[in-house]
């Protein structure tokens, strides 16, 4: 889903994902870790931007002349990634201010997250910052990553550097969402921008939001959040971004006892989890159920059309998975559909009452001579069905070449005249067959996942980001008339304060 904003992002959040120069403070020591790691990672990532090193115990890093202060540095930089003891960072701060450096990411730890003394020097870093008016994302971050441009500044040795470009953006108060805590070179869909909060002592996801709504690299954003620091600015922001891009989140502390592991880990306060569902609600937001999800469900909003209604068609091997899957579907408003008389007839053509729903080719499969042969014509006829609005396709990966064949003739036979989305499921007996026929499917644009109820919510998510599209567009449409453009929060009233 390319961006319809063509609007200039905001110039201050640029510097941290398009900097035309960088300074890179602290250890060059070969390791697995630090400012030898992070410069290989831009080098190798294709990064065409000024790179400053910065430590006054090297001379030379990786090819790139290592300068003793960034006092020294004899041209503008535009952004500083720091990685030195935390009770120097604040100084650090000033020594940019001087500079004229605008934006720093601090990936140093020990702040709020550690304990008292960390909150004290994390609330001295702050002021500092203000001071300087310098804007920091941080620290204990992982920091961010631009796929545009190549800038891919990551302090831990990931093993891969170039990340393939694409329309989905995620963010998160933790570096597992980094390159060295996930495979993106398998995330067959790509992805635009990367981005930890760390501690969020400045730059949140209010800000990223708004950037992000911006940025025409971007369709779709995917988030997990620890903590709300300001709840009325999410609220009103959200709704905005809500209207032209699906907003995603993962939000954990939903208990109590993972209220207080969010505070260790970010030094953050978890907001209440029923205010949280209401400002989902109030926003549009879309709710993620657990972490991995962040990667997942994006696929359906980054290759696929939205769907125009709830009328969920199923192609199976396995009636057992049809069941299933229709209690699920219902959690998001779908319900099972009933073919069109003329696929109908058609499918019962192949075998009799195949044209029913949901499509069940398990009990042909004896009955029909060469039956996988007959599979591009009964998805094809499936998948062109005016009745059917979501499509949930299950690939049974059986490792005879004439199967795996069958299946690709069908999707690439529907891969440039599918209007609606498609979810895949993948089984079989053989790990390695399943995994080659989801990387070849997913490479032609379908979405797979790894479980039946994956492919549902991937799909009920989508269906409900359309009608909340659909109902912003008419409240605006409405507006528009009266004269006034109704803000999304405003109605029944916000249950969200700041923090």
């Amino acid at each position: 889903m390319p961006s319809r904003r063509n609007a200039r992002a905001n110039p201050v959040l640029s510097l941290f994902f398009e900097p035309r120069s960088l300074a890179v403070v602290g250890s060059f020591r070969e390791n697995f870790f630090g400012g030898d790691v992070l410069v290989k990672s831009l080098l190798k990532a294709g990064y065409k931007g000024k790179i400053f090193p910065v430590n006054p115990a090297y001379k030379e890093v990786r090819g790139l002349k290592v300068y003793p202060s960034i006092q020294e540095v004899p041209q503008r930089v535009d952004l500083a990634v720091v990685m030195i003891n935390a009770r120097s960072v604040a100084g650090m701060v000033r020594e940019c201010g001087a500079k004229g450096v605008r934006a720093m990411i601090v990936v140093s730890d020990g702040f709020a997250e550690r304990n008292e003394e960390g909150g004290r020097l994390q609330k001295e870093l702050v002021e500092a910052a203000r001071q300087e008016g310098i804007r920091i994302i941080g620290p204990n971050t992982a920091g961010v990553v631009n796929t545009a441009n190549g800038f891919n500044p990551c302090a831990y040795e990931a093993g891969y550097y170039r990340i393939r470009k694409g329309p989905i953006a995620i963010a998160a108060q933790t570096g597992m969402t980094n390159p060295q805590a996930f495979p993106y070179p398998e995330l067959r869909f790509g992805v635009s921008k990367i981005c930890d909060f760390g501690n969020k002592c400045d730059v949140d996801e209010c800000d990223l939001l708004e950037y992000l709504a911006q940025d025409s690299d971007t369709g779709v954003i995917s988030l997990y959040l620890e903590s709300i620091r300001d709840g009325r600015r999410l609220l009103s922001i959200a709704g905005r971004v809500a209207r032209i891009k699906p907003v995603l989140v993962f939000k954990s502390g939903r208990t109590e006892a993972g209220a207080k592991a969010s505070a260790s880990h970010t030094g953050s306060m978890a907001v209440d989890d029923k205010i949280f569902d209401s400002l989902c609600r109030q926003t549009g937001i879309l709710r993620l159920e657990e972490f991995q999800d962040l990667f997942e469900i994006p696929k359906v909003f980054a290759s696929q059309s939205l769907p125009k209604g709830g009328r969920l068609g199923i192609v199976t091997f396995t009636g057992g998975v049809g069941v299933v899957i229709i209690d699920k579907a219902a959690t998001y408003g779908m319900s099972l559909t009933t073919l069109s008389p003329k696929t109908r007839q058609a499918l019962d053509r192949i075998y009799q009452g195949l044209g029913n729903m949901p499509v069940d080719i398990g009990p042909m499969m004896a009955a029909v001579k060469n039956p996988f042969e007959l599979y591009p014509k009964i998805l094809e006829a499936v998948a062109a069905d005016p009745k059917v609005d979501v499509l949930f396709n299950v690939l049974w990966a059986n490792p005879a070449d004439i199967v795996v064949s069958s299946y690709l003739k069908a999707y690439q036979r529907i891969k440039d005249h599918l209007k609606k989305p498609m979810a895949t499921w993948v089984y079989g007996p053989n790990s390695e067959v399943s995994a080659d026929l989801t990387r070849q499917v997913e490479e032609m644009g379908f979405p797979v996942f790894n479980s039946p109820e994956k492919c549902i919510r991937a799909l009920g998510l989508a269906y409900q980001y359309s009608r909340i599209r659909d109902e912003r567009t008419v409240q605006g449409a409405r507006s528009k008339v009266q004269g006034t453009e109704i803000p999304p929060h405003q109605g029944r009233g916000s249950l969200i304060g700041r923090k």
